[in-house]
């Protein structure tokens, strides 16, 4: 039955192009975006895994430059290690001097006492932003190492724990004067006093000292070594873990262009033919003219 008031078959071919034009329009968000959930609206459980995912990620950013910082402080304290142990080999060669017959101890002493000038520098000089792990007094060090979430949604940031005072070679630093005190691990060489009237015994005495703080002061560089060890460790995992959670991002949020730039194809096309049908179901109204002429 042919109706001048309800038009089925254009009634048919609109909703059909209405239906073509909404996927049309998310296939074009889809490939101008590069997601195919880009909202809640588009799947509620995905969106919002993903957004925790890059919250999550983000703060692995942050952990990765505070593992750099860390780095960045253990390697200086390292480094003050490394240079306070080659003066405390010269102490001791010039202590071993200093045995010899017919050798002038003040000279010597001379000689010493510039040396332990040099390793008060070296510690003073082993600072970072203000901290100062070689003249810890009695501050514990921490470096952050991760992030954690747990399964009931709470997150930790963890931490390594530098024991500064146990492991400081120097007494307390000073950040306004930018100078350590006497005492530490290295108590006994800063103290060494030798002179014209230092006897074998006395000299003997500081060989001992300074074979006792060369030991003490190696320990400092091994623990220290095992914590830039580990943030070593840390670092590449952080990084690892940051590109995994963007593919884990990626696997649950983003589009396959490929599949969508089809889809897209298939659907203009479709969108042609639909517009067409409709036009044909249009025209059928104007055919029953003709039947009056």
């Amino acid at each position: 039955m042919s109706s001048i008031l309800t038009n089925t078959s254009a009634l048919a071919a609109l909703q059909t192009l209405r239906t073509i034009n909404n996927d049309m329009e998310t296939t074009q968000n889809r490939v101008s975006s590069g997601q195919r959930v880009s909202s809640a609206a588009d799947n509620a459980a995905y969106w919002s895994i993903a957004t925790t995912m890059r919250s999550d990620n983000a703060a692995m950013s942050a952990i990765e430059d505070a593992l750099g910082l860390g780095a960045a402080k253990v390697d200086v304290a390292y480094s003050g290690v490394e240079a306070s142990i080659d003066v405390i080999k010269e102490i001791k060669k010039k202590l071993v001097t200093a045995t010899e017959q017919g050798v002038d101890r003040a000279k010597v002493g001379e000689e010493i006492s510039q040396l332990q000038d040099q390793l008060r520098s070296i510690g003073a000089s082993a600072a970072f932003n203000g901290e100062n792990w070689l003249a810890g007094g009695s501050a514990e060090a921490t470096v952050v190492t991760g992030f954690t979430r747990g399964s009931d949604g709470t997150v930790k940031v963890t931490t390594a724990s530098y024991d500064a005072a146990a492991n400081s070679l120097f007494g307390a630093y000073d950040s306004s004067t930018g100078e350590v005190a006497d005492g530490g691990l290295l108590t006994e060489i800063l103290a060494i006093d030798l002179t014209a009237a230092s006897t074998d015994a006395e000299v003997a005495g500081f060989l001992d000292d300074v074979e006792d703080n060369l030991a003490k002061t190696q320990e400092v560089g091994s623990t220290l070594g095992s914590l830039s060890m580990r943030i070593g460790l840390q670092e590449d995992f952080a990084s690892k873990l940051s590109d995994a959670l963007d593919k884990g991002i990626g696997r649950l949020v983003d589009a396959d262009m490929n599949e969508e730039s089809t889809r897209l194809k298939a659907l203009q096309t479709q969108q042609q033919l639909a517009i067409q049908s409709l036009s044909i179901a249009n025209s059928n109204s104007q055919n029953i003219l003709s039947l009056f002429r």
